[in-house]
């Protein structure tokens, strides 16, 4: 009975989490990658041998001797902390706690992964086989593994979930990830594990072929890659795709299934790729566009040295669109605009962003690498990823290091296709007020209700913001993501409806919405009224956003109602500023030295404030001092009205 329960409770989650990895816009079957390869005709001229890896091999110690002294002993100083690593047992109750419940455990699977990277790094660095019996250690765990994906994922086996099915080999993003790894482990130390014993790289390579190359190869079934149905694409399919490439071409000895490996990432990138819209927005949010777009680059920039560079699209306007969109989005460091799962502080890719824009001709977007590269301390520490990233970024590091740097302080942008637009008060600058709003829909990736929503910055600060998300539980992409507080519109800047909020569901949506910048105003606008259900009431509703540049920010609400109920009508706002009222219509925003004064016509609305402690682990990364949400309720029983909210600085 409990099996059968979990079972159906799953069904139920893997609907639900296919609906949330929904892309905005209609697919296009442009099938670049692939035209272009016809163009080219690639038959023989793909690298099928090792010469495109380009990257210093563990016997050239010349190389690894030139890396600066700090920077190799800090490498070597956290390989050692693994000498004496015990490689742990994953217990069933490890799998088993995600139905239990709904912890995903991912640390208990990602512990082993960083250590085993740590490891093959610092005997590189090192080069005095130090660290070879715990890289073997680490190797063998791996083999000896049933699978090596996460819990949160066994949805793609055929068994019920809970414990993972050994003889249904199914690919989710660790077991990328561990491919990936795992085959640079086997590139640079196989002829050294083969002088302790030839079964331990031969059991490598038949583990990563067994659980990886072969159904990578065989099945098309696996809804990120997007073969049979192109409908749920997102940035699952570069991110696999991106380990799977280096994993066949680093493993696969046989000449044709490295072609038809080729091939096949070709085609499955090309559904991620036509998954987009024109305006090339990620709409998982920038924090996801370093798996999403990121990881893309670094596919096409492999099949661009594989192929001699022939397969090169990066002249191709929505690549272009898909690169610049991360600092179109930038807000000032380390801020950048945040809606659904996004977090407000992005974890940024310098050399990928440096490396995209130098790729695409875009001159701000490799400026914008180096300034992230100088503002994050890039290049004093290890660097993460895999083995043949980190080891690259050592090879770029004094060209990013050298190169001009600049931040992107755009005046404004305008995504159409996506619904998205931000605009400030002066290009060039931080200071002054900075706002960003959606449109779209409740279906879009990583999806919270919001549509219609918006974050304002003063001075490079969050005021009126995203909250963001929650650790990621079950919860999240289950039955009840939606009863999660900052998944639900009234935790977002937007109205609440005779009490109603807005739906999930790829027919709540907004309409007509419009940007317009001038020299003086950007002025953004929608029709929100369809994003709510019909128990709202709501014939019309137009939120509208005004940047008044270098004096205010103004919310303006344009309504008609069909009924007016029992629950109030309220705007809502969030906030990290503490909130207090500082006389009828006037309530002051205050943090630090910076305050601003938020203006109310008080005969419309009546406010009320609302302290929200935040006690998740991973919100309080961001909001460690609480925040406060700003309710308005209105005051007028008339079916419609029209009330404005307007911010200045102090």
């Amino acid at each position: 009975m409990v099996l059968k329960y979990y079972v159906k409770a799953f069904s139920f989650f893997i609907a639900i989490f296919l609906n949330v990895i929904v892309l905005a816009g209609t697919y296009t079957p442009r099938n670049i990658l692939y035209q272009k390869s016809q163009e080219v005709d690639l038959t023989g001229k793909i690298t099928l041998d090792d010469s495109w890896v380009q990257l210093p091999s563990y016997t050239d110690r010349t190389f690894w001797s030139e890396i600066p002294e700090n920077l190799k002993d800090s490498y070597i100083k956290r390989a050692e902390q693994y000498f004496d690593y015990n490689w742990p047992s994953v217990k069933a109750t490890d799998y088993l706690e995600f139905i239990r419940s709904g912890d995903r455990r991912q640390e208990i699977f990602g512990a082993p992964k960083s250590a085993l990277v740590s490891l093959i790094m610092g005997e590189l660095m090192e080069g005095e086989g130090r660290f070879l019996d715990q890289i073997i250690n680490g190797v063998w765990f791996y083999c000896e593994q049933g699978w090596w994906g996460w819990s949160a994922h066994m949805y793609l086996q055929k068994a019920p979930i809970g414990l993972p099915d050994v003889e249904d080999h199914t690919i989710d993003l660790n077991v990328g990830d561990m491919a990936n790894i795992l085959s640079w482990a086997w590139y640079f130390f196989h002829e050294e594990f083969d002088k302790v014993h030839p079964l331990i790289s031969k059991r490598l390579k038949d583990e990563l072929t067994e659980k990886v190359i072969d159904p990578y190869l065989e099945r098309t079934d696996f809804w990120w890659m997007g073969i049979e149905d192109q409908s749920h694409i997102n940035n699952w399919n570069p991110w696999i795709n991106y380990n799977m490439l280096n994993c066949i071409m680093l493993i696969e000895d046989d000449a044709g299934r490295k072609m038809k490996g080729v091939q096949k990432i070709i085609r499955s990138l090309d559904v991620f790729i036509n998954s987009y819209p024109d305006d090339g927005a990620c709409n998982e949010g920038p924090q996801y566009w370093g798996a999403a777009s990121a990881d893309l680059f670094k596919s096409l920039s492999l099949l661009k040295k594989m192929s001699g560079g022939l397969l090169d699209i990066f002249d191709n306007t929505l690549i272009k669109n898909m690169g610049s969109y991360i600092y179109k989005v930038y807000i000032h460091y380390p801020y950048f605009v945040n809606f659904g799962d996004a977090d407000a502080k992005t974890s940024s890719s310098p050399l990928v962003i440096y490396l995209y824009g130098k790729a695409i001709g875009d001159t701000t977007m490799q400026k914008f690498g180096a300034f992230l590269a100088r503002e994050s301390n890039w290049g004093t520490g290890p660097f993460g990823g895999d083995p043949g990233m980190q080891i690259y970024s050592l090879m770029k590091r004094d060209e990013l290091l050298s190169s001009e740097a600049s931040e992107p302080l755009i005046g404004h942008f305008w995504l159409p296709d996506t619904e998205q637009a931000g605009a400030r008060d002066n290009e060039g600058t931080y200071n002054g007020f900075y706002f960003a709003a959606k449109g779209g829909f409740n279906a879009e990736s990583h999806n919270h209700n919001d549509a219609g929503s918006f974050v304002m910055y003063y001075n490079g600060q969050p005021v009126l913001i995203d909250v963001g998300r929650e650790k990621y539980t079950a919860k999240t992409f289950g039955s009840g993501r939606y009863k999660i507080w900052a998944m639900q519109s009234q935790y977002h800047n937007l109205p609440r409806i005779n009490g109603v909020d807005q739906s999930p569901g790829k027919d709540f949506k907004a309409y007509n919405t419009t940007f317009q910048n001038h020299k003086n105003r950007a002025v953004f606008s929608t029709d929100i009224s369809s994003a709510y259900p019909k128990e709202a009431a709501v014939g019309s509703w137009i939120r509208t956003y005004t940047l008044e540049k270098g004096h205010a920010f103004k919310i303006t609400d344009q309504y008609k109602l069909l009924a007016v109920k029992e629950e109030a009508t309220s705007l809502n706002f969030m906030t990290c500023f503490q909130a207090s009222i500082k006389k009828p219509g006037i309530i002051q925003l205050k943090k630090g030295s910076t305050q601003l004064s938020l203006h109310y016509d008080e005969t419309l609305l009546e406010p009320k404030l609302e302290f929200i402690e935040v006690t998740d682990e991973k919100l309080k990364q961001y909001w460690p001092d609480g925040l406060s949400r700003l309710v308005f309720k209105l005051k007028s029983k008339k079916l419609g009205g029209k009330t404005t909210i307007k911010i200045t600085g102090e």
